[in-house]
């Protein structure tokens, strides 16, 4: 799998394009995926296609290398927004997708306060992230692909993030807004307005490429089925379809993608199991929380795709013949891994979501909080990226 930051560069060799060289181990991982799918069905037909897209946005991060950690580390360090720009176009689909969605009240956005306390913390996210080396999803996809040095990030992040429940009621003093929605504000003139935004950061990107001597984005369809399932797919496409998938999970969840939940569910159930109260915690003492809590991880439907996504980007993996345990560089690296886990996901916690469930699906749904999420995640990318030569980290 191409390492975390290399955008350019594919997953895929030469044989592992032409088919699966490792058929055992992708038989096993669509046999656990039709197993899984199966046993989803007594929490309701949604569960199960939920779970399958999940997988799906696995194998699309895989196959298109969508990294947003990498994006934004190499448009800070090298001038390179070619990664910056696919998401914009990813952004500016899904805006026009979920419009019609919101605007019928067939699912309900991504929304949160316009607050000082998610300045804060997309801030600490940012340089989370690039101490991590990934993002919320990115650290799910990788994993699947075989990272080892990911498992600490995932384990810190489900810390951090389950931290910022017991701390929850410090940071709300501090000032914010109502949720502010342009959907909501102004139908499709706030639509219109978030599109043209968009499009002005398109084109000023698309020439800072030609400027800088970058290569612009590939626009290659797909237009054969074995392109379609051995890949690789340009980021072009990669930011279609994950746009696609986003729509689909508003659909059928009634809320758009997000992955942070997941984790920190999955940390309080550990915390449990290991003696801690929730009844401890305003937060999950609330009667809806403890509900959640209390219920099998299977029925939350951030656990199921985020269980999705790691299956799903194994399989990539498996059909291109690199699905291999990679060791961590060195002790250094899994310091900075366990350091950038805690601090995405006690940023994530304060942001309101991560990198998708904050930025991606916050401005799909046209929500304030998700402009602001991505000017201050940037900031600490700033930041995060100076860090990264202490613990033997290249930029």
């Amino acid at each position: 799998m191409t390492p975390i930051g290399n955008l350019t560069a594919s997953p895929w060799s030469k044989t592992g394009s032409r088919g699966p060289s490792q058929p055992l181990w992708l038989y096993l991982l669509l046999a656990a995926v039709v197993a899984i799918a199966a046993s989803l069905i007594r929490f309701g037909w949604r569960q199960s296609l939920l779970f399958l897209i999940g997988t799906l946005f696995g194998l699309t991060l895989y196959h298109a290398s969508f990294g947003f950690a990498s994006s934004y580390r190499r448009l800070v360090v090298q001038g390179d927004g070619q990664g910056v720009l696919a998401q914009v176009v990813m952004l500016a689909l899904a805006t026009v997708l979920f419009a019609p969605i919101l605007m019928g009240e067939l699912g309900r956005g991504s929304l949160a306060p316009v607050a000082l306390q998610g300045a804060i913390g997309a801030l600490v996210f940012g340089v989370g992230m690039q101490l991590g080396s990934g993002c919320a999803c990115g650290t799910l996809y990788t994993i699947g692909g075989g990272s080892s040095m990911m498992l600490f990030t995932l384990l810190t992040f489900g810390l951090g993030s389950f931290l910022g429940t017991l701390t929850n009621g410090f940071w709300q003093g501090l000032p914010q807004t109502e949720p502010l929605a342009l959907v909501a504000l102004w139908g499709w003139g706030g639509v219109a307005l978030q599109l043209a935004l968009l499009g002005l950061l398109g084109i000023g990107l698309w020439h800072w490429q030609r400027r800088q001597g970058h290569e612009t984005l590939a626009l290659k369809p797909l237009l054969h089925w074995r392109s379609l399932l051995y890949g690789p797919w340009s980021l072009v496409t990669g930011a279609v379809v994950l746009a696609l998938l986003n729509t689909l999970t508003l659909l059928l969840a009634g809320r758009p993608w997000g992955v942070t939940w997941g984790f920190t569910l999955w940390t309080a159930k550990l915390a449990t199991l290991l003696g801690w109260n929730p009844a401890s915690s305003e937060f999950w003492s609330q009667e809806a929380i403890a509900e959640v809590l209390q219920a099998s991880v299977f029925a939350d439907i951030t656990s199921v795709m985020n269980v999705g996504i790691v299956l799903g980007a194994a399989i990539a993996a498996a059909i291109a013949g690199r699905l291999t345990v990679r060791q961590p560089p060195s002790r250094l690296a899994v310091l900075a891994a366990l350091i950038g886990g805690l601090m995405m996901g006690y940023g994530a916690w304060l942001a309101f979501g991560c990198n998708v469930g904050a930025y991606f699906s916050g401005i799909a749904s046209t929500s304030l909080h998700g402009w602001l999420w991505i000017a201050f995640a940037l900031l600490g990318t700033l930041l995060g990226v100076k860090l990264r030569p202490l613990f033997q980290l290249s930029n």
